[in-house]
């Protein structure tokens, strides 16, 4: 049965990550056997039609091609409200409109997979740091939190979260505290955009707060085959793609 694939990001005002999201695809499609499947991209927000449209929009190009089977891939770092509730919800509904010409389904998202820890930790080599912070965006979701925990455990980090606490600069006051002169932040975040420009800008002033300690940033995940790789295993999870 051909399958055809969506990546279905947050959506952003920001053009950086909607570039990400198109080479992303297109490092994907270089993957596939044959014209027959197809790999799209889509967001849950920010977008002129709800992502059930978009769905929609993208199965009758996959029917076209003669796919039977459409794989949404969340990417999404923490099981939040929008992976456990608001992308399910949506292709619900898109698979309402569909009928049975083609069949969704949602694949584990890019958060979940064992390998993304191994980005972080080429990450981490890059930069010298008595201590680093694992830096994710936080969910108010109970329970949504642990993976960063587990992550950030495995690392040799400490976690911090930019909408929830502990905030990064709670989390340099106590490792400033304790002792540390030289820390190392890891964004967990998959590409450049409005929330990496602002962790920069506010990382800047507290470099001001905390003159006598060195503060280095390192670049969110990004484009990568090694992405493109993690992204593949989730999409093709159970399956035998030939090629």
């Amino acid at each position: 049965m051909s399958s055809a694939y969506l990546l279905v990001s947050h959506g952003s005002r920001d053009p950086r990550p909607d570039i990400a999201m198109q080479q992303l695809a297109k490092l994907l499609s270089l993957k596939l056997p044959d014209s027959e499947h197809l790999v799209g991209i889509a967001t849950l927000e920010l977008n002129t039609q709800p992502l059930n449209q978009q769905i929609q929009d993208f199965a009758q190009k996959a029917l076209a091609f003669g796919c039977k089977c459409l794989k949404i891939i969340p990417l999404f770092l923490l099981p939040g409200v929008h992976v456990m509730s608001d992308i399910p919800a949506e292709v619900e509904l898109a698979q309402t409109a569909l009928g049975e010409k083609i069949q969704i389904e949602i694949k584990p998202y890019v958060g979940s997979h064992e390998n993304l820890g191994k980005l972080l930790t080429t990450a981490m080599a890059t930069i010298k740091a008595e201590v680093s912070i694992l830096l994710a965006h936080g969910s108010r979701r109970s329970g949504s939190q642990q993976p960063i925990e587990t992550m950030a455990k495995s690392l040799g980090a400490v976690t911090a979260y930019w909408s929830v606490s502990p905030s990064l600069e709670t989390r340099i006051k106590e490792l400033v505290a304790a002792g540390n002169q030289h820390i190392a932040i890891l964004p967990y975040f998959l590409f450049t955009g409005g929330i990496t420009d602002a962790i920069a800008e506010s990382l800047e002033k507290l470099k001001l707060k905390f003159p006598g300690v060195k503060l280095q940033l390192a670049p969110p995940l990004g484009v990568s085959a090694e992405l493109a790789d993690i992204i593949w295993d989730l999409a093709t999870e159970g399956e035998k793609v030939f090629g």
